[in-house]
């Protein structure tokens, strides 16, 4: 068995507010919950108590108290709490200390700004006076093309207070990007930034933003936060009308927001959450899981673009305070995220593990360089975890600081499966399944597997899956999503392993699943090994299968400092032996770059699709990824990869 890096002390265990909610529970019901898998097993065996038992627990608010939990309990079409009404911003307004900072905004130049909970609140219901103004009502959609700024916190805010729709995309996307997704929703108005800060330089905003309103001719107000062109209405004179913030109550399944996919093989999917399956599903998260709570200060790095934005709006709901960092997270110096941390006195930091190896590989010292005694968790998401990243995590931030690995989706804009302050951390592994999340791995078969790669599956509904997708009104789409390989059953489409003791390993995106001579294998297993070496930057592993039945595994590897014939043997030789002599490359192929959804993801299946002679126009998006150049090197090589295949 491998040794944990982190127990929790009977400290941990008493304080946790997880222990707090089992002990509710406990007395609730008559049950004996000794440990978190004995809850967790409760949760998903006993989902409608569970769900109530957070309702009641967390106080949440309502029009009336609810009768039923669970209406409907098919997947799709769950119907949870029935006749309820309530409002999102209501279970963040009631957490308000009017002098507390709410949001604070950390610029790479090493300033901050801070905004109060009384200042939010009053920003908020001044904007939701000028939107209501404008003509916006409930239903309508509002959207952002902002940076990771307080301003995008606060729009949401009041927008979803009116019961109106909030989506957003960051402005490192392009206009056409942009209108891709935004212009799927007919918005009424649009709240955006005359440009932003990355890497020490102002990237100029206005010709886009002016692009981008023109492509949206169904708005009746644009909001710019900074200097305002046009018919624009600056943040300050939207903002000047004080109005009290009063959300409106609106049915359980109201939508609050439209998150987006990649949108690397198509039009973005619009996802559709509704108000009250976020509620619970990110209380349980952030407060639960993450144990965040009034006195926590949650800094998690991403962007308008990414559901981890949402993920850290909702610590509000716990009534933490949230950091906005809109910068470089390796600017000036390579470990500027952990400066943040430890000048804002953060608590909770997320990040992802590409930062992470890249601090590994800058030789950077977070425990010892910036003082992180504030500092009580990490999280981790975004792809797998090397083990190795993991120990070098606890070696460098300190060993009483659990790495919470979690991995979850857009789709539920939560987690599966992650950590709990009650339960240990191994290195490589996901420490637990979430509460109420019925996760089981099932082999092609709909069979249950233990200790071997299945599919992710989730076998109940969860509060926080789509309403729908966007524009979909059929629902075939989302059916095709989620629910054709197992009718009933959501399939999310990573491999992973749960092992005997409850945790999980995470191998993968089962879509670009290896599969040499019938041997399945991830491909964040040859990532942890190839990019453990010095020399390589970054590493992705295709598996394509050739019409005239053979495969071809390539390995396209960045190596800053140049390939040579002996390094080539030495990644050969650490897949070898540290994964799968049987998935060892058939070439290792050096790359200038590799490009990557705008949240960072490898675009594994799109250029597979390339090599398997798929045109370039209909396989992805060039505006979609953050290097296009690097792009449009693989679509070359897929080009030539072709005329050589069709020359044979």
């Amino acid at each position: 068995m491998t040794s944990a890096l982190w127990t929790p002390t009977d400290s941990d265990l008493a304080e946790a507010r997880v222990t707090e909610f089992a002990r509710f529970v406990e007395q609730r019901h008559d049950v004996l919950l000794p440990d978190y898998f004995a809850l967790w097993r409760w949760s998903t065996t006993g989902l409608e108590l569970f769900w109530r038992a957070v309702w009641d627990f967390f106080e949440v608010r309502s029009s009336s108290v609810p009768t039923t939990v669970l209406a409907e309990r098919t997947m799709p079409g769950a119907q949870w709490f029935p006749g309820t009404e309530l409002n999102y911003v209501d279970h963040v307004t009631r957490h308000a200390r009017p002098a507390r900072a709410a949001i604070v905004h950390a610029r790479e130049d090493g300033s901050t700004r801070t905004v109060t909970w009384e200042e939010m609140i009053d920003q908020a219901g001044a904007l939701a006076g000028t939107l209501a103004g404008a003509g916006v009502r409930r239903g309508d959609r509002v959207v952002g093309y902002l940076p990771n700024v307080p301003e995008a916190v606060i729009a949401f805010l009041a927008t979803a207070s009116l019961g109106a729709v909030w989506s957003a995309c960051g402005q490192d996307y392009s206009v056409s990007a942009a209108l891709d997704r935004l212009a799927q929703l007919e918005p009424t108005a649009l709240i955006t930034a005359d440009g932003y800060v990355y890497g020490g330089k102002f990237r100029d905003k206005a010709a886009d933003v002016d692009a981008l309103t023109t492509g949206l001719p169904t708005l009746r107000l644009v909001v710019t936060v900074g200097e305002a062109s046009g018919s624009a209405v600056s943040w300050s004179a939207a903002t000047a009308q004080s109005r009290e913030l009063e959300p409106v109550a609106v049915p359980f399944d109201h939508p609050l927001w439209v998150v987006f996919s990649s949108g690397t093989t198509g039009l973005p999917k619009g996802i559709v959450h509704g108000h009250g399956g976020v509620v619970l599903e990110h209380l349980k998260s952030v407060a639960l899981h993450s144990d965040l709570g009034p006195e926590d200060v949650f800094f998690w790095y991403t962007s308008p673009s990414w559901m981890m934005w949402n993920f850290q709006v909702a610590g509000l709901l716990a009534g933490s305070t949230i950091v906005c960092a809109d910068g470089n997270p390796a600017f000036p110096t390579p470990d500027a995220l952990w400066d943040i941390a430890a000048r804002l006195g953060v608590t909770y930091v997320g990040t992802s593990p590409g930062y992470v190896l890249a601090c590994i590989k800058a030789d950077v010292h977070p425990g010892s360089d910036h003082d992180l005694s504030a500092l009580r968790a990490v999280g981790i998401t975004g792809s797998a975890m090397p083990a190795t990243s993991s120990i070098w995590l606890s070696e460098n931030i300190g060993a009483h600081v659990p790495v919470f690995s979690i991995s979850g989706g857009t789709d539920v804009v939560s987690a599966f499966a992650g950590g709990v302050r009650t339960a240990p951390v191994r290195a490589g592994e996901l420490s637990v399944p979430f509460l109420g999340v019925a996760l089981d791995a099932y082999d092609e078969d709909g069979h249950a597997v233990r200790g071997t790669v299945g599919e992710l599956v989730v076998t109940e509904p969860m509060p926080s899956m789509p309403l729908y997708f966007w524009n979909d009104a059929d629902g075939s789409r989302y059916r095709e999503a989620y629910f054709d390989t197992y009718p009933g059953i959501w399939r999310h489409g990573d491999w992973i392993t749960r092992t005997d003791r409850g945790s999980v390993l995470v191998h993968g995106r089962s879509d670009s699943t290896l599969n040499r001579n019938g041997i399945r294998m991830g491909s964040a297993d040859i990532y942890q090994a190839v990019e453990s070496l010095d020399e390589v930057a970054e590493a992705i592993v295709l598996g394509i299968e050739l019409p005239d039945g053979g495969y071809w595994m390539p390995l396209f590897v960045v190596v800053p400092g140049g390939a040579t014939d002996e390094l080539a043997e030495r990644i050969r030789s650490v897949i070898g032996t540290q994964v799968s002599p049987r998935h060892v490359p058939d070439d290792v192929i050096a790359t200038p770059a590799l490009p990557h959804t705008r949240t960072g993801k490898k675009l594994e299946v799109p250029l597979k699709r390339l090599f398997q002679g798929a045109a370039a126009a209909g396989t992805v998006d060039a505006s979609a990824v953050d290097d296009p150049a690097a792009l449009a090197w693989f679509v070359d090589r897929a080009a030539e990869f072709q005329r050589v295949q069709r020359a044979r």
